[in-house]
């Protein structure tokens, strides 16, 4: 558990949320969460309250997107109102590339440069949403108001 805490990946979210004054409080869950489902059944709370990290290929630039873990993403709906030609799934490599995280893992923040992120409005519903903190072993609490401000990401219907 102390190595999963201190994974590089783990640590450069912690002190991304730290530089934007929010204090992370990660839990290191005893199994892998590699789905928002995974990750609630572990946490105990609604999958409606997880935000899962998507990273998607738009135009080929990488777009993070935080979703609530019951709805999926209507990427043709999600590209119009972006204003974006093509957006797909990124591979594995795509997103590792621009994020320094696994797929299972991704957080909202720690990532080597930004990336333009927007946030799923259903997370407002849940007084808190539980995120990836950089490993799939890994995930941390916080407000929706807060995951807004620590990321700058805009908020959207992504359904």
């Amino acid at each position: 558990m102390e190595r999963i805490a201190n994974h590089p990946a783990v640590l450069a979210v912690e002190t991304k949320l730290r530089t934007k004054g929010f204090e992370p409080r990660v839990v290191v869950l005893p199994e892998s969460a590699p789905n928002a489902q995974a990750a609630a059944d572990q946490i105990g709370c609604e999958v409606g309250a997880i935000a899962n990290s998507l990273i998607f290929d738009a135009d080929g630039a990488p777009l993070l997107v935080l979703t609530s873990g019951a709805h999926r993403v209507d990427t043709a709906k999600l590209a119009a109102d972006l204003g974006v030609t093509s957006l797909g799934r990124a591979t594995k490599e795509f997103v590792y590339e621009h994020t320094g995280q696994r797929i299972g893992g991704v957080a909202p923040v720690g990532h080597p440069a930004p990336v333009r992120t927007v946030i799923d409005m259903a997370l407002r519903d849940y007084p808190e949403v539980w995120a990836a903190a950089g490993h799939a072993h890994t995930v941390f609490p916080l407000t929706f108001d807060e995951l807004v401000r620590v990321t700058g990401g805009d908020v959207v219907a992504v359904n």
